[in-house]
């Protein structure tokens, strides 16, 4: 145990209690829960209503207060790839009514398909077609001045002038509109024919990150023309906070500080409880995802002339589980889909779609031949074969013979369509047949929702390797833990590597939002860092102009150099030392230390991570600005590494058992924080080996030290200062990405 600080040798410890500050809250308002809000909440989830409202109405708080007569706000709003975020913004939007926003304008979709299943979406949640209730809104989908769309805005607004009209009458404005720089003018047009001072404005960007950034950036003075749009629509709206939603806000994050996207705050979804992520299909326990062999990968000198083993392997899992629907009459879930995404090309796509559409007819052949034919028997050996896969993974399905005799329904009631976009519009697939496999490539990205999506076939390459892009395709991740173990995911080798990055970078990300959020400061001194392999991007290049620069952090000890700047950071360091070694048990460190004039060192051994990052990383006062830059990568490593291997152990060391060593102080910096090699007889027989040497090379290690500072003994300007090194072994090695902009937090 370390001695206390005090300023004599013999002095009694004094343990301080430091207690956490409550963070400032970042609030600018309190919205209030009424009548949209309390019935759209009645239709939601009853395990996670009260999270969406909440979440809600912490993103509207942030939003310019409808009293105020002017002022403009953007905000980031992070959900997962279909996680929900359709429901959040509908929910503010409703939140927005019951709190007196006046007009509400939800951009949404850059294709038509995309814009009409929000609309939708929209309508059937705000009840907007109720044929006996009146409902407090006005609809105006893509406004237009051909279409009188102004007159209509501009009398409903007069209706919130009027006294004499009671409150319960008063309409908001609800504007659907696609993010295309056509309809976006419409819309300008359209205000700009109206009286929209002091009306407070809500403006919703469904998938921020896509299509309204500006691409041409980097060309000095040059506005692409969604952007230009976006400027012009905001330049327009005295009073509008614009909240941009997305899973995927790598390039929101990253463009210049001051420009007019770039949000001052951020606020971070939660999904359901039915929610299944990468965190879950990519689990090392979890047997969903495969990886399809190279050599079953077209390419130039890889031609692949008949259907692949693999992709017939996800066929008959995929029809096992379509049985699987026929057997359970009541499964909630109407659909169930197969989704084969081979590539961007719809050459790539029209081979993949005779090929598996042969196929079904020739098993329903083969499984309608009389028991005992030989081919009908290997067919059904093959789906026996997969039977076991799936009942690895979903324990309760139905015995193999049941599930085998449902197979001819299932594979004639499955329709298999090719997916490709004309003029804009994806092909339409009619939802009311149940069984689906779909064949397409970038047509079924971004925003595309596949109903009941049980197995994907993802032969694509990575591409240029842009992360946030390559996200977007998995339109695996969703509301399926009630069927999770039917869904079967196969990936390139690549792909799926760079999906299993991912999950630790998205989390980290998050994890970092949230707590700079909680820390009350603007968006734009969050330091713009992100844990990504080498062999990718964050977002495409033409829409940063601050370029980021790459690093390897680890393989190397990780030192503070201002733990003794603040008498207030030494003293909670010191109980914070002290509450952690107080639950360890150290032994004396059996590696080479003759020394005759040193304390030995302790050491604790197989200690969870978790504690150690939980308890003492966490926990560390840094009142320097550059030791907190330096311990932002080493924190969000070890997250990105825990979310992996939640049980990882690593070492703590107890330097001269506790017992403070003195250290030199040259320009406000400790001279050499580590002891050096030890000799006897001549520098011939070492004695110690260093301190640098006290380490592991299997996991983490933390060495504490107490110090005192000084030139010497009798002149100390700081007593037992705990202090701290942590070793970072290349096993634990991340890439990095700076970005050089905003404040560097304290």
């Amino acid at each position: 145990m370390a001695p206390q600080a005090g300023d004599q040798a013999n002095a009694q410890p004094i343990i301080v209690q430091v207690l956490p500050q409550t963070p400032p809250s970042p609030a600018r308002w309190q919205p209030i829960e009424s009548s949209e809000t309390l019935a759209l909440r009645a239709e939601m989830p009853p395990q996670s209503r009260d999270t969406i409202i909440q979440e809600a109405v912490n993103v509207l708080s942030r939003c310019v207060p409808p009293t105020e007569p002017q002022g403009r706000e953007t905000g980031l709003v992070v959900g997962y790839v279909q996680g929900g975020k359709t429901l959040s913004f509908t929910t503010v939007a409703a939140l927005a009514h019951d709190n007196r926003y006046r007009m509400v304008i939800v951009i949404a979709g850059t294709s038509i398909p995309l814009l009409e299943q929000s609309r939708e979406r929209l309508v059937s949640d705000l009840r907007l077609d109720s044929p006996t209730e009146r409902r407090p809104w006005r609809h105006i989908a893509s406004p237009t001045l051909a279409l009188n769309s102004h007159v209509a805005i501009q009398d409903i607004l007069a209706e919130w002038n009027d006294p004499t009209v009671p409150v319960i009458e008063l309409k908001t404005i609800l504007i659907t509109v696609m993010k295309y720089y056509g309809q976006l003018q419409d819309l300008i047009d359209v205000l700009g024919q109206c009286n929209v001072n002091q009306v407070p404005t809500l403006v919703i960007d469904d998938e921020g990150d896509q299509a309204g950034l500006n691409t041409l950036v980097r060309r000095r003075g040059q506005r692409s023309s969604t952007y230009r749009r976006l400027s012009a629509l905001k330049d327009c709206l005295p009073h509008h906070t614009f909240l941009q939603y997305t899973a995927t806000p790598q390039a929101l994050l990253l463009i210049n500080i001051i420009d007019f996207l770039s949000a001052s705050f951020a606020e971070v979804l939660t999904p359901g409880d039915d929610y299944t992520g990468g965190s879950e299909f990519f689990s090392p326990q979890a047997n969903i995802v495969q990886t399809i062999p190279v050599i079953e990968i077209p390419a130039r000198n890889n031609p692949v002339n008949a259907p692949p083993a693999s992709l017939l392997q996800a066929m008959r899992l995929f029809f096992l589980g379509v049985a699987v629907h026929i057997v359970a009459t009541n499964d909630p879930e109407r659909n169930r889909s197969m989704l084969v995404h081979p590539s961007h090309s719809t050459i790539g796509h029209r081979q993949y779609f005779l090929w598996v559409s042969r196929v079904r007819e020739q098993w329903i052949r083969d499984l309608a031949l009389p028991a005992g034919d030989a081919d009908r028997t290997a067919l059904l050996n093959l789906f026996q074969n997969d039977y076991g896969d799936l009942r690895a993974t979903k324990p309760d399905i139905p015995i193999f013979d049941t599930l085998a005799a449902c197979l001819p329904r299932a594979l004639r009631r499955t329709n298999v369509q090719e997916i490709n976009s004309v003029r804009g519009r994806p092909t339409p697939v009619n939802w009311n047949e149940e069984y689906w496999i779909l064949v397409g490539g970038q047509a079924m990205d971004r925003g595309f929702t596949v109903r009941g999506l049980t197995v994907t076939y993802m032969p694509r390459p990575v591409g240029i390797g842009n992360v946030d892009t390559v996200q977007q395709r998995a339109r695996f991740l969703g509301y399926k833990r009630s069927y999770i173990g039917l869904c079967r995911v196969f990936l390139e080798g690549a792909v799926r590597d760079l999906y299993e990055s991912y999950v630790g970078h998205e989390e980290v990300m998050r994890r970092d939002l949230i707590e700079h959020r909680n820390s009350g400061r603007p968006l734009s001194d969050w330091g713009r860092q992100f844990i990504l392999p080498r062999t990718v991007y964050p977002t495409r290049s033409n829409v940063i102009d601050i370029p980021y620069q790459r690093a390897i952090f680890g393989n190397g000890w990780v030192i503070p150099q201002g733990l003794h700047d603040s008498a207030e950071a030494v003293a909670a360091n010191r109980v914070t030392f002290e509450q952690l070694c107080s639950g360890l048990q150290f032994v004396p460190h059996d590696g080479l230390d003759q020394r005759t004039d040193s304390s030995r060192n302790m050491v604790a051994r197989d200690i969870r991570l978790q504690t150690v990052y939980d308890e003492l990383l966490m926990r560390i006062r840094l009142p320097r600005p550059t030791d907190a830059q330096l311990f932002a990568p080493l924190l969000r490593m070890i997250q990105a590494h825990l979310l992996a291997h939640p049980s990882e152990l690593c070492t703590v060391y107890l330097m001269a058992s506790g017992e403070p060593r003195r250290r030199a102080i040259i320009g406000n910096a400790i001279n050499q924080l580590f002891q050096g090699e030890q000799f006897a007889q001549g520098h011939s027989v070492v004695t110690y080996p260093g301190d640098r040497a006290i380490r592991t090379d299997v996991g983490l290690s933390v060495q504490l030290h107490y110090l005192n500072l000084g030139s010497d003994d009798d002149h100390l300007i700081a007593r037992n200062v705990p202090h701290i090194a942590v070793w970072v072994p290349s096993a634990l090695a991340l890439d990095l990405i700076r970005q050089p902009q905003g404040v560097p937090p304290p």
